[in-house]
């Protein structure tokens, strides 16, 4: 199931792994080549990652087998299970005449959250190695600056969209957009591209699908930054594609720490102001305020953008 470790470099840098992760995931294949249960072990992980394909938007949790792995292989063990996922995910892609690059920026985000393990803990792993089951399911896809994951309403979105005149239901088929780090600035011309080559995409490769509206979960979407930031930059312009699906009440401060200085545990009076950002994020929590996930939609095909010209290289 997995390559062996002379062509494991490769593989490895098609994926985005960092270059000074390689050395350390070659000599952990040559430890699970030796080691009967944990290659027992990635076998069912891998089967249990591909289980119920259809059920979209029901993504497995793989928790538990991956802290199943044995000790020396703690951290790293979920690389394998990716790659050794890759044949199927590609064969997958195939079978749905999407493009190689469109594969392998997608499936890059591997080596994105091994630069975000790297950046906070300075070792070889995974951040948030849930997360990238859905990009190996087939689940989930980078379309230029911007990130689609295939899902379905709920109860709460489905109530809020419906009552805006959308045929929706639970149920229904509908986007997660998503905003990858590590990707430059979210710029509304990037944005009106990425947006655009959706369009274009899942009527392609998802045409039974035919999602009516795209949702985002993200502090991004937390309309107290327009206190901190002016109407024409860059966050503020992609909050004000978004309606607002609904409001939570309990505070996410952790979200933007991490995402704009690398770590949800920096102490908040240490927080540098170096950008706007930074000095929102980190003025905010110093004067004793909050930080909250925002949540909102837009109809989609996104008519507000549809004049943007489509970005394909299919």
């Amino acid at each position: 199931m997995l390559p062996d470790a002379d062509d494991l470099p490769e593989l490895l840098l098609d994926l985005a792994v960092p270059h000074e992760d390689i050395n350390a995931l070659v000599a952990g294949r040559r430890r699970m080549s030796g080691d009967p249960g944990a290659l027992r072990l990635l076998e069912e992980c891998v089967e249990e990652l591909f289980r119920d394909l259809e059920d979209t938007g029901r993504t497995p949790d793989l928790t538990e087998l991956f802290e199943a792995a044995p000790a020396e292989l703690a951290g790293i063990f979920p690389v394998y299970v990716f790659v050794a996922a890759v044949p199927h995910t590609l064969a997958q892609h195939r079978e749905r005449g999407i493009p190689a690059e469109v594969s392998r920026r997608s499936l890059a985000d591997l080596g994105r959250h091994m630069a975000v393990h790297r950046r906070r803990h300075g070792t070889t792993g995974v951040q948030s190695r849930r997360w990238l089951v859905r990009h190996f399911r087939g689940e989930l896809y980078q379309l230029g600056r911007l990130q689609f994951e295939r899902a379905r309403h709920g109860q709460r979105t489905s109530a809020v969209i419906s009552a805006a005149g959308l045929d929706v239901v639970p149920g229904t088929p509908c986007l997660n957009l998503h905003i990858p780090d590590f990707h430059g600035p979210l710029t509304p011309s990037a944005c009106d591209r990425s947006l655009a080559w959706a369009r274009e995409f899942f009527a392609r490769h998802f045409p039974e699908e035919r999602p009516v509206a795209a949702l985002c979960h993200s502090w991004l979407l937390d309309p107290q930054l327009k206190r901190y930031l002016p109407a024409d930059s860059n966050i503020i312009r992609f909050q004000d594609r978004f309606r607002v699906a609904r409001e939570d009440t309990e505070p996410s401060d952790a979200e933007p720490v991490q995402f704009v200085f690398g770590d949800p545990d920096l102490p908040v009076a240490e927080l540098p102001r170096r950008t706007a950002v930074e000095r929102a994020v980190g003025d905010h929590l110093r004067a004793g305020g909050h930080w909250y996930i925002g949540h909102g939609w837009f109809p989609f095909p996104d008519e507000q953008h549809r004049s943007a010209p489509p970005r394909s290289n299919e």
